[in-house]
């Protein structure tokens, strides 16, 4: 791939260009809003300026209510040898575009699972895909050529390729990505008004479940509006499981002993149910989950002193296999959560210990 066109440059599509550019590919930018175009450019993700003549592949990187649009004009013009696009739900743009009456040998649908919270071209950056999976859903109908054009961009960006049947990545997503999200704004939603003596409670729990909900509500609006079905599906089965978890908790309350634990049962059932799916997240690289010992340390919110640490587990011979932190509310402290192998635990701890941090058991 020598050229590219991508067309919208938000977070995604500037990401794209931006990772493609550094590749040395010659990128060219389109916005409906040309400022957007522009900012990106500066950005160093290519140029604003129009290509000559057709490129090699043509990225769509528009909301998913508009993408069959932009993709049938752009295959209309004939800007490109291939086209891809990269929305978030994959099913019904290509049912609209075979409904247009185009051919679409020239085309594959494909979706680069990352993203942030932020959106625009100010949010991109390089290595937004990079270990990340990328879906690409070819038909029968797909064209080699395009094919390994789109496996091409996923190489530059440093994605992971996962070919999937089309509807069966939506029903995917609804699950993994979209039902979550509704789930984290409801959760978040109860905060809204929510006591200032509570609030100042919140800890790393409340912050992980309710992290997602601060993404931009226009976006989720598109990517909901083209994949309701799935998603109402799976909102059904949670509904079905807090009734009967809000059921369990008023037996708890009961004056009756056997009610009570008929409640207890109740509760012990979803949280095992929890249990068994969370250990089916993929852990580090996607491969199977590990479970890691959990080295604490308190520090002071300093700089440097992450940099301290790390540096000191690196003396230590110890790799930290993940990390989070917990600011402590009303202080200028926090508690870093050293994830790391079980054997390497105790002498990470030791060590840290040795060059004066102070370590929660």
């Amino acid at each position: 791939m020598r050229t590219a066109l991508v067309i919208g440059t938000g977070l995604i599509g500037t990401s794209a260009a931006l990772a493609l550019a550094g590749r040395g590919v010659t990128v060219h930018l389109a916005d409906h809003d040309p400022e957007q175009a522009r900012t990106a450019a500066a950005l160093g993700a290519g140029t604003d300026e129009a290509p000559e003549g057709p490129v090699d592949l043509a990225i769509v990187a528009a909301p998913p209510a508009h993408v069959a649009g932009v993709l049938a004009e752009a295959m209309r013009r004939g800007v490109a040898r291939g086209y891809i696009d990269v929305a978030s739900v994959k099913g019904g743009p290509r049912r609209e575009l075979e409904g247009l009456g185009l051919d679409l040998s020239s085309y594959i649908g494909t979706h680069p699972m990352s993203g942030r919270e932020k959106s625009g071209p100010l949010a991109a950056t390089g290595d937004l895909f990079e270990g990340r999976p990328w879906v690409l859903t070819p038909t029968r109908d797909t064209d080699t050529e395009v094919l390994n054009l789109a496996l091409e961009l996923v190489s530059h960006c440093r994605a992971v390729p996962v070919v999937m049947d089309a509807d069966a990545h939506d029903r995917a997503v609804a699950l993994v990505s979209h039902m979550p999200h509704l789930v984290s704004s409801m959760v978040a939603a109860r905060l809204e008004h929510a006591e200032e003596a509570a609030v100042r409670l919140c800890g790393q729990g409340i912050r992980d479940v309710t992290r997602i909900a601060a993404s931009d509500p226009a976006m989720w609006i598109d990517i909901l509006s083209a994949n309701p079905g799935p998603v109402a599906d799976l909102l059904t089965d949670v509904a079905g499981d807090l009734e009967e978890t809000v059921r369990a908790l008023r037996a708890l309350q009961s004056a009756d002993e056997s009610k009570r634990g008929e409640g207890a049962s109740g509760i012990e059932h979803v949280l095992r149910r929890g249990n068994a799916g969370q250990v089916r997240v993929p852990g580090k690289h996607g491969s199977a989950p590990r479970a890691y010992e959990v080295v604490a340390v308190l520090i002071d919110d300093q700089p440097g002193q992450l940099a301290r640490i790390f540096a000191d587990a690196g003396r230590a011979g110890v790799n930290i296999e993940d990390v989070r932190i917990e600011h402590a509310t009303g202080q200028q402290a926090g508690l870093v959560q050293l994830m790391v192998e079980p054997q390497a635990a105790p002498v990470l701890s030791a060590a840290l210990r040795e060059r004066g941090w102070a370590i929660r058991q």
